[in-house]
């Protein structure tokens, strides 16, 4: 982005116009997902793809044998020029707005003394060179980009707001701080806020990275992105587009997308020290000769291809060698800086864990077996779309058991399920169901102190047992710990949003010894800054 172009706001990739009552309060915000327009696009493609392309084909139909005869004229002119002009425009600009004298400026002189001399092949070369640098590095680019498009994606559209007593679809952008916004079930929400009304069971795995759903109620406060598994909710907005939680994450993101690698700010500082003093060689060289050819030789060959192309060729080649082999580099900064790391944060849900909860244990009581336990459960839960509901059900038929339908359901917010099925009255919550001195609510302490949520189930008002659940540890997260400090890396850190009691019994399962829970990303970001500056 030229400096000129500071009024641009640019998410994912995609830009637009920052309107002047962005900043007025009460004023709608600027959403955090846009639409490039079409010509953008197609200048992307055209500039960063096609062109690198048309160009290699060109100089190949170029070299073929008689063709400039049969064409009546010099065919290198045309992948020349086509390459002249995409480098050229932009230098020019940059040298008018920014008065600075850049790589592509020694490249253009090149291009054009070659021309002169009538080697229009020579300078079509040295053009592809270049744009071919220049789309290699888009490349490892493209892929960083990809995540901030996935965060993007969890905004919706629009949103379903009050006006003049009735519920309306608003486009996103429309939606300002004070409305109210109605959030069904289902639905993402859309804006940071606070609950008025209603009760919902909130997936909040984007925010927090807790696994688990959070049951909220009214005076609670939602972010935007996260998703409304069960209830509805009408939500007070506080806060929209860029200043959501969500939006100041992407943010983060795209800050540190646009860090370089120490390689390549040193191949920046060098082209600008490069370009001037390889200008002077090539003033001197005429002074002394006087002839043209030989100063268009030196520039030509001095012309920064080789260092257009090295850094970005190094880190494609490396992106995807290691990610044929699963791993996942985000760019040359992550890449350069790997071989001097000297701690490792892991985030906690979705990378040390699965990121959904499974049955970890199953207590009976009172000489019930499992199955019978499990079953229960099960039959009480097979209605309700709650992810604790939907891992007791596929736990149960994985054990080869076939929840029945029950004659009877209602669910409870805050405390379970109730369901009636073959004269029993089977239900299943969590400790609000129980009175404060059965002894049952011993066995859900001791399963929460393991870091599991624990469920108690009762049939006709007796409890059966109780259902211990977990977000499980991927199988290789211990060993990937133990290779990691076998290497040298000393210091390994956990972040997360969840409880420091789930964070904790994770941690020891995986060998961490540092955790820090209760996280928001923001937070998660001052220990990485806390770690790099203590080295």
């Amino acid at each position: 982005m030229h400096e000129g172009d500071h009024h641009l706001l640019e998410v994912a990739g995609q830009t637009e116009t920052a309107p002047r009552h962005a900043e007025r309060p009460g004023a709608p915000q600027t959403s955090v997902r846009s639409v490039p327009p079409t010509w953008a696009l197609w200048r992307g493609l055209w500039r960063r793809g096609l062109l690198p392309a048309g160009l290699l084909l060109l100089v190949l139909i170029a070299l073929i044998p008689g063709i400039d005869a049969l064409a009546g004229f010099d065919v290198a002119v045309i992948p020349m020029l086509l390459g002249g002009i995409a480098i050229g425009h932009p230098t020019l600009v940059t040298i008018l707005e920014r008065r600075r004298v850049t790589a592509g400026t020694l490249v253009i002189i090149a291009i054009a003394g070659s021309a002169y001399l009538g080697e229009y092949l020579a300078a079509a070369v040295v053009a592809f060179m270049m744009l071919a640098g220049e789309f290699l590095e888009e490349i490892t680019l493209q892929r960083t980009r990809n995540a901030v498009q996935e965060l993007v994606r969890l905004t919706p559209d629009v949103a379903s707001v009050e006006r003049d007593g009735a519920w309306v679809q608003v486009p996103l952008h429309e939606v300002r701080v004070g409305d109210r916004v109605l959030v069904r079930p289902g639905e993402r929400v859309p804006v940071d806020g606070t609950i008025l009304s209603g009760e919902a069971s909130l997936n909040e795995a984007s925010i927090t990275g807790e696994s688990m759903p959070v049951d909220k109620t009214n005076g609670a406060h939602v972010y935007a992105g996260t998703t409304s598994q069960s209830g509805a909710i009408v939500v007070r907005t506080d806060r929209t587009g860029r200043d959501t939680t969500l939006g100041r994450i992407i943010q983060i993101v795209r800050a540190a997308q646009d860090q370089k690698g120490a390689t390549q700010k040193i191949a920046d500082r060098f082209a600008v020290y490069f370009t001037p003093v390889i200008l002077s060689i090539g003033a001197l060289v005429w002074l002394v000769t006087s002839d043209l050819l030989r100063v268009m030789t030196v520039f030509v060959i001095a012309c920064p291809c080789a260092l257009v192309l090295a850094t970005p060729t190094a880190v494609v080649a490396s992106v995807g060698n290691i990610a044929r082999r699963g791993g996942l580099i985000k760019g040359g900064v992550t890449l350069e800086t790997a071989g001097r790391v000297t701690a490792v944060a892991f985030d906690k849900t979705g990378t040390l864990t699965q990121g959904c909860p499974v049955v970890a244990a199953v207590v009976p009581f009172d000489g019930r077996s499992a199955r019978d336990v499990l079953q229960m459960a099960a039959i009480a839960e097979v209605r309700s779309e709650h992810p604790l509901a939907r891992a007791i059900v596929e736990h149960a038929r994985t054990a080869g058991l076939s929840p029945a339908d029950p004659e009877h359901f209602t669910m409870t917010f805050g405390r379970g399920v109730e369901a009636a099925w073959n004269g029993y009255r089977i239900e299943v919550g969590n400790q609000r169901i129980l009175a404060a001195d059965d002894p049952a609510a011993d066995v859900l302490v001791a399963h929460e102190r393991q870091g599991r949520t624990a469920l108690i189930v009762r049939v006709d008002g007796h409890p059966w047992g109780v259902i211990g659940l977990a977000d499980a540890v991927r199988p290789q997260a211990r060993e990937v710990i133990a290779s990691l400090r076998a290497m040298g890396v000393g210091h390994l850190v956990m972040l997360t949003g969840d409880h420091a009691v789930t964070a904790e019994a994770i941690a020891r399962e995986v060998g961490i010894t540092d955790v820090r829970a209760g996280l928001l990303p923001e937070q998660k970001l001052d220990v990485i800054r806390e770690l790099r500056a203590a080295g």
